[in-house]
């Protein structure tokens, strides 16, 4: 149960990450433009909300560092997790619901050479929202779902140092009732201990 506990938040931390990572490359706006051409633009993630590929890291750093880390860091990463997670789903919403014109100016001010709320907001005739913004709202949530879960379970996993502090005491169990000799000494050497002690 406890392997599970950890091996459940870890998959949470790095499918989230790896989702809104992958999220970041996709296209999130199509935006249709009033110059008479009809152009439509395709707005990537990473341009309708830049921050989501380093959050997306992130959660993927975290997840992955959560595999190694000792009682106290579990929980400071569960709560940077459950950070994370809720900065992304604040980010994201309000791009999936109703896309504000800015998550779409770097990339028309980049097509028409126009900047400025004013003149992109008289450019843009309509924006239409792709699967993929509600795709990384999903991911945000289970990000926050498996921060929580760090935090409510991580008292019960079993360290990862403890399994081989358990092997290296049953190897040296046996040798202890008989004489030390020069195989023993090299698998002191190998354990990092000095032999001539």
């Amino acid at each position: 149960m406890t392997r599970r506990a950890r091996l459940m938040a870890v998959l949470a931390m790095v499918v989230a990450g790896g989702t809104a990572v992958i999220s970041s490359t996709q296209t999130w706006l199509d935006v249709t433009l009033t110059d008479g051409a009809a152009h439509v633009l395709a707005v990537p993630g990473a341009a309708a909300v830049p921050v989501i590929a380093p959050l997306g890291l992130a959660a993927l750093a975290l997840g992955l560092a959560l595999t190694i880390v000792g009682r106290v860091l579990r929980y400071v990463f569960g709560a940077i997790a459950v950070a994370v997670g809720g900065l992304m789903l604040a980010l994201t919403w309000p791009v999936a619901v109703d896309p504000p014109v800015t998550a779409a100016a770097s990339t028309v001010t980049e097509t028409t050479g126009l900047s400025g709320t004013e003149a992109v907001s008289a450019l843009v005739a309509g924006m239409t929202v792709t699967p993929w913004p509600w795709v990384t709202v999903v991911a945000a949530v289970i990000l926050v779902v498996g921060g929580v879960w760090t935090l409510a379970s991580a008292h019960r996993w079993t360290g990862a140092g403890r399994r081989y502090r358990t092997e290296a005491t049953a190897v040296a169990g046996p040798a202890s009732s008989r004489p030390h000799d020069a195989i023993d000494s090299w698998d002191d050497l190998s354990r990092g201990t000095d032999p001539t002690a």
